[in-house]
């Protein structure tokens, strides 16, 4: 079974989803089916119907969760020396072309949200970044271009 690098506080968010549905979600939707069969005919009845969908969409992600929470990698960083891109640390670029500063965390492919700031280490810039120092420019391939960034600061928080 191939590992899946996970973050302490990817995993920790993954382990609280799995948790909610399997104490909560799980015994709601249950509920709603007992009701809904209390209505009579199964055959016409919409709120079964829905019920019935919901639940095996629910049972799917927990068994989806379950399998990525299995196979998972939690790496910490956080004791980790900052002298290069690694997994897990953040890092702070220019990019060279714009002058734009931003700020990234190297994460796992299941954590990855660009709006957060989070980018896979298996996407193009994650791969260009890794092993890199400060002051070192990187360079990948974009769906918009060639991009170049400058690694100003490598730091774990």
């Amino acid at each position: 079974m191939e590992r899946i690098p996970f973050t302490p506080e990817g995993y920790q968010k993954l382990k609280e989803e799995l948790e909610r549905l399997e104490r909560v979600e799980r015994y709601e939707v249950i509920k709603a089916i007992e009701e809904a069969r209390a209505h009579g005919d199964l055959s016409e009845n919409a709120e079964y119907h829905a019920a019935k969908e919901r639940q095996g969409q629910l049972e799917a992600r927990i068994q989806y969760l379950n399998s990525k929470l299995a196979a998972a990698d939690v790496i910490d960083c956080s004791n980790q020396s900052c002298e290069k891109v690694v997994f897990g640390v953040k890092v702070r670029l220019e990019n060279l072309d714009t002058g734009e500063e931003v700020v990234y965390q190297l994460v796992g492919p299941d954590e990855s949200d660009i709006k957060l700031g989070k980018i896979s280490i298996k996407s193009p810039l994650g791969m260009a970044l890794l092993g890199k120092e400060e002051g070192d420019e990187v360079e990948f391939r974009s769906p918009s271009g060639i991009k170049t960034y400058e690694v100003l600061e490598i730091f774990t928080d």
